[in-house]
């Protein structure tokens, strides 16, 4: 019971976690397009709202599209899914479409630079690690030879 307790609490303190980095990119570049105007709590709003919002558009595009166009329905779903993405970012950080478009092409592009940066960061780090306590080479025969 405990253990199902701590575990619960684990995940949910790891979700958050997530969500706070995920906001990241978006906070940045919301910061920049909007001259500052925009809160950490902003960037996590819609980094919430944003998937939920595309996810129930696609289903209900391709629902109702579906229908008419088979299975080419899944294409003009998922732009009118990224069109009511970029509504939730101009909602959010009161902005036009164009800046709104700015926000997601420029938080693809921090989000990429954050990754590249944090994977040279591990990349510098994991060695130092594997020097006191080194990984075993694998063994091409995973089991005993009898």
């Amino acid at each position: 019971m405990t253990m199902d307790i701590l575990a619960s609490t684990l995940f949910i303190i790891t979700l958050l976690g997530l969500w706070v980095i995920v906001s990241i990119p978006v906070y940045i570049s919301a910061k920049i397009l909007t001259a500052g105007r925009v809160r950490l709590i902003h960037a996590m709003g819609a980094t919430a709202l944003g998937p939920i919002v595309y996810g129930g558009v696609v289903s209900v595009s391709v629902g109702l599209l579906g229908s008419v166009l088979g299975t080419q329905a899944v294409i003009p779903a998922i732009i009118l899914a990224f069109i009511a993405w970029l509504w939730v970012y101009k909602s959010i950080f009161k902005t036009g479409w164009g800046r709104a478009f700015g926000i997601a092409v420029l938080a693809l592009i921090v989000f990429i630079v954050l990754a590249f940066i944090l994977s040279l960061a591990m990349g510098m780090i994991i060695p130092l690690l594997g020097e006191r306590m080194p990984i075993p080479e694998p063994n091409p025969f995973p089991y005993p030879q009898v």
